[in-house]
């Protein structure tokens, strides 16, 4: 298991050092990588089936017999948690005739084995085939111990299950490389998810990376952040790693030199905010960039009697945004209290489709059953169960903000399909996701060399 690794580094923050900036290519980033079915064919060979992809929360197995079932492309993969205690993967398929052997996204076993509708041959779960219907009757001798399930590569970080489909990938850790690192000190493994919400979307799922790539969108699909965060990639840092992962750096708790609008309009946006840490902005009125570092004092100040421990944190982490998007297609948006997961999954069959999954994980004051979300804008309850929403886009909410990335994405899958389409022309702080790509291609040519 990978989970958070002792690490005397971890108190006192994240390092804020820049990464070097990697050397680009100058290939075009064209339209029909988001509609190509031989690109996408490309992708599930080379990149799909050869990278750590999240497959659910450690919480979702606490004891054996437990499983979940994850859908990516036209896999299913079965996680599940053995008598010994430790969490497997298998391929979700029956090793009779290939019938899918659960189809519940979730579950517990009743009776210790997983047991095939169709013929009734039956499973540990550990993988093991125990029991098959007429025993006796295979001249090729029994099939129990030898047809098992096939197993893959899985480990958990961070409070998630990671799964891979290539035997013969890197670790965990090593994959994960810095990132792993940097996110041990929010410690996700304590958080509970509020929000659960999966949306089908007429758009390529890089559609979404790219979105998450760059902040260059704020000021026009998200004109309610202005006030309350520095989004000017002037007062920004963009880091990217060798490993395709890749993170933003962005100052909140106040806006930046930049904002000239009126100080109600930050106050208002971080009232809840100002309330709870009971910080009182007017002293700051003309001086709003100010705000942050008062606000950061604040939090040193109460932390601990609001039920935080936030010496594993910077004074920068108290405010800003620390966005990690985690190749090929995760992204954690970072706050003192909680995060932001956002996640693309390809359709089976149509690369103009996809899954999109929004979480938020809250991080509660100790001894609080109830919190304020400012990301989320809503009250969550440590007690309440969450339930996985799922619909069309449009249809349902994955919180205000992100909603408005959501309704972006269908018309930009339309432009991208056009034949006046020429490619991208990107400013240097959308460098991310040309990196993103790049690492796309990298992946993709290893595959077939």
């Amino acid at each position: 298991m990978t989970d958070v690794v002792s690490n005397p580094k971890l108190r006192g923050g994240i390092s804020r050092a820049s990464a070097a900036t990697p050397a680009f290519g100058d290939a075009p980033i064209r339209g029909d990588r988001y509609y190509s079915q031989e690109f996408m064919r490309q992708e599930w060979d080379g990149l799909w089936t050869k990278t750590w992809l999240i497959a659910g929360m450690v919480n979702q197995v606490p004891a054996p017999g437990d499983y979940i079932t994850y859908e990516i492309g036209r896999e299913s993969i079965l996680c599940s948690r053995g008598t010994d205690g430790r969490i497997r993967a298998f391929y979700n398929v029956c090793q009779h005739r290939g019938n899918r052997l659960v189809s519940a996204d979730w579950g517990s076993l009743s009776g210790g084995e997983f047991q095939c509708a169709y013929h009734g041959w039956r499973f540990s779960d550990r993988g093991e085939l125990k029991w098959v219907y007429c025993e006796e009757d295979f001249p090729q001798g029994t099939p129990c111990g030898k047809r098992n399930l096939v197993e893959i590569p899985c480990d958990t970080w961070a409070g998630f299950i990671w799964i891979n489909m290539d035997e013969g990938c890197v670790g965990l850790r090593e994959f994960l490389d810095p990132v792993a690192d940097h996110l041990d000190c929010y410690r996700m493994e304590d958080m509970k998810r509020t929000h659960w919400v999966t949306v089908e979307g007429d758009f390529n799922w890089k559609c979404i990376q790219d979105n998450f790539n760059e902040s260059y969108h704020l000021p026009y699909v998200h004109p309610q952040t202005m006030p309350a965060m520095n989004e000017h990639y002037t007062g920004c840092q963009f880091d990217m790693y060798p490993t395709g992962h890749a993170r933003m750096l962005m100052p909140g708790g106040g806006p930046g030199p930049q904002y000239k609008g009126k100080p109600e309009r930050t106050f208002e946006s971080l009232r809840m905010e100002l309330d709870f840490w009971e910080l009182d902005p007017e002293p700051y009125r003309d001086d709003l960039p100010g705000l942050r570092l008062a606000l950061q004092r604040r939090k040193r100040e109460l932390g601990k009697q609001k039920g935080y421990d936030f010496s594993y944190y910077s004074d920068e982490q108290l405010t800003d945004h620390y966005h990690y998007t985690v190749f090929p297609n995760t992204s954690f948006s970072m706050k003192p209290d909680g995060c932001i997961f956002l996640m693309g999954r390809p359709h089976p069959t149509d690369p103009a489709k996809c899954l999109f999954d929004m979480w938020y994980l809250t991080l509660f004051p100790e001894g609080s059953k109830e919190y304020f979300s400012n990301s989320m804008r809503d009250w969550v309850s440590i007690d309440h169960q969450v339930e996985h929403t799922t619909g069309k886009a449009g249809e349902v909410s994955c919180g205000p903000g992100i909603d408005q990335d959501v309704a972006i994405w269908n018309t930009q899958q339309a432009g991208l399909s056009s034949r006046g389409y020429r490619g991208e022309y990107l400013p240097w702080q959308e460098r991310r996701i040309r990196h993103f790509h790049e690492t796309i291609d990298a992946y993709i040519a290893r595959a077939s060399a």
